[in-house]
């Protein structure tokens, strides 16, 4: 069976591709859609790590958060499928690996949807007695019809 050359990558491009974990990079990737037809889509996420240097076998993690969700994927650095990788910031961290980011963001949900089942509704309207000062306990005041 004959392999299909989808491209040629230059790899000499690739290997001084400076990608440092908490990067926010752009991976343009092919995504094949009929029999030989190509599209080009965009990931664009944090690095959370980049694996085996410049060597034939090395990946860079990506992360992105879609609708509330953590998305991840692994890309082989020199992957036919990738078009171009671009390199949108740059930020300084203090570790190899951003595996606690993960932790990180399921914290921040649980705190929003802590604040969202904590908060009171402006809708809501609490039924409540008026009270007029020297009046007996249980006794109602009444109330005119006016005020109401």
């Amino acid at each position: 069976m004959a392999t299909k050359v989808i491209t040629t990558i230059n790899a000499e491009a690739r290997k001084k591709l400076d990608i440092h974990t908490g990067d926010l990079v752009r991976v343009w990737q092919k995504i094949e859609e009929d029999k030989g037809k190509f599209r080009l889509q965009a990931f664009e996420g944090l690095v959370l790590s980049h694996k085996h240097g410049n060597e034939a076998g090395a990946t860079f993690t990506v992360r992105k958060v879609i609708d509330g969700i953590g998305v991840e994927r692994i890309f082989p650095l020199y992957s036919p499928m990738i078009d171009e990788v671009e390199l949108i910031r740059r930020s300084k961290v203090r570790r190899a690996k951003l595996y606690f980011v993960r932790d990180q963001a399921a914290k921040e949900i649980r705190r929003k949807m802590r604040r969202v089942m904590d908060a009171k509704y402006p809708d809501e309207v609490v039924a409540t007695d008026v009270v007029k000062k020297g009046t007996k306990v249980g006794e109602k005041e009444e109330v005119p019809a006016e005020a109401k």
